[in-house]
């Protein structure tokens, strides 16, 4: 069949269904052909099909004249890296933006630009290591978090605009934020130098929560694992993978099918459970953060009881917790949140417009087997009157385990009405089973 007697619209639906690359070959066949290979129309199909552009852009958002400048543009700026890779980091920043837009625009705006290969070189270079190409290609989207002095030192109230969020407990506050790469370079060489890891130049610091408790986040340059510290950090180097090590492959090689180290894996994982609701956005008192308490099952518990509803959920603290102590190897701080229904508090067909916290009791399970039976008045102290209508009241506790998996379950004791009058006999409201185990994904 002589091709090039077909219309343009035949063409253009042939030509829809080959690659980029077999589009611009085609053009080198004839005039007509190339003509009919640069239909922007075409284009702008192979610009949404892999980058999920709506309008033609370069990397760093720039417009451009046309789609097939703005295809030619991607392919150009990451011609060191495979294709595959690069579309999928694209698509994981995305997702991740999509979801900031919504929900903490404020976090969005600590975005900084992407790094040129150049400055990416520089760290290289300072640092003695070759990053894994994951993190080279998420660091040309995106150069990690550029946060005020204020904001990375906790000095001024206001929202913790980690990225990777955190989670407080007593006095201790975590919230994780993304280093930029001139960041990560003082970091890593003032961090290595303070730990005594000497030689080990293949540890690059990519997070922190430097400002407030102290969390470290080291990527292996060489194996492209991310890992964390423990609190033996500072004494022995102790460190712990936050990803699991089967999954990661290929980090240094640009023919890899597979190309994902710790980091891309990390950040897509952290991604999905933003997007399912297992993680949210809290707010505790005027502040604003992203809490990595679960709040979906199975890793969030509920239980209603007579009207008071209680959920709790765990997560792990590597930075209390050792890889060498037998009794006290894994630490977990665990989030209460207990509230009334709109009903109010139901006891016996009565209904009473408030009820009020009195005692506790935990029983604390390690393998299944109990290793604790606590019970005390109060919770952290207060005890909360709950009213139909008001928001949670929400504490924060920890517990250590020696060995996970591990659980806590119980039971709070309430009066109808308040401890100073009280309207009927108290009650139990259940705190149902919820999970203390050592993630798969640490954060």
């Amino acid at each position: 069949m002589d091709l090039e007697r077909l219309g343009g619209l035949s063409m253009h639906i042939i030509l829809s269904k080959l690659t980029p690359q077999d589009t611009a070959s085609v053009a080198c066949v004839s005039k007509r052909f190339r003509n009919w290979s640069s239909d922007d129309l075409l284009w702008s199909k192979f610009c949404a099909d892999d980058l999920d552009l709506s309008c033609p852009i370069d990397s760093l958002g720039n417009p451009l004249p046309s789609f097939k400048a703005s295809y030619q543009t991607w392919r150009e700026d990451f011609n060191r890296y495979p294709w595959t890779l690069v579309t999928r980091v694209k698509r994981c920043w995305d997702r991740l933006k999509e979801w900031l837009a919504i929900n903490f625009p404020e976090v969005l705006s600590t975005l900084r630009k992407g790094a040129s290969e150049e400055e990416i070189l520089e760290l290289e270079k300072s640092l003695k290591v070759k990053l894994p190409l994951p993190t080279r290609v998420l660091y040309r989207f995106y150069d990690g978090q550029e946060l005020s002095s204020e904001e990375s030192s906790g000095s001024v109230p206001g929202n913790l605009l980690g990225l990777m969020g955190g989670y407080s407990f007593y006095d201790h506050l975590v919230n994780v934020s993304l280093l930029p790469l001139h960041q990560m370079i003082i970091e890593t060489k003032e961090i290595i130098r303070h730990i005594g890891l000497g030689n080990r130049s293949k540890y690059v610091v990519v997070a922190a929560s430097c400002g407030y408790n102290e969390k470290v986040f080291f990527l292996n340059c060489s194996t492209g694992q991310l890992n964390v510290g423990t609190r033996n950090l500072t004494t022995d180097g102790e460190m712990i993978p936050c990803v699991p090590s089967a999954l990661i492959s290929s980090v240094h090689n640009v023919k890899g099918t597979q190309t994902q180290d710790a980091m891309l894996l990390w950040l897509e994982e952290h991604v999905r459970r933003l997007q399912h609701g297992v993680i949210k956005v809290r707010r505790e008192g005027k502040v604003r953060s992203i809490s990595l308490f679960p709040e979906e099952p199975p890793l969030c518990s509920l239980a209603v009881t007579n009207g008071v509803k209680v959920r709790t959920s765990s997560v792990f603290v590597p930075e209390f917790s050792t890889i060498q102590d037998e009794y006290e190897k894994s630490f977990f701080a665990y989030s209460i949140r207990m509230s009334l229904s709109p009903e109010g508090c139901i006891m016996n067909g009565m209904t009473f417009n408030s009820c009020q916290l009195y005692c506790r009791r935990w029983i604390i399970r390690c393998n299944d087997n109990v290793v604790d039976d606590v019970n005390g008045e109060a919770v952290i102290g207060k005890y909360p009157l709950l009213r139909p209508g008001e928001e949670e009241f929400v504490y924060q506790s920890c517990s250590s385990q020696p060995h996970s998996p591990g659980s806590i379950e119980g039971s709070f004791t309430f009066v109808p009405g308040r401890l100073a009058d009280p309207k009927g006999s108290p009650f139990e409201a259940v705190v149902s089973r919820f999970p203390l185990v050592m993630p798969d994904y640490i954060f």
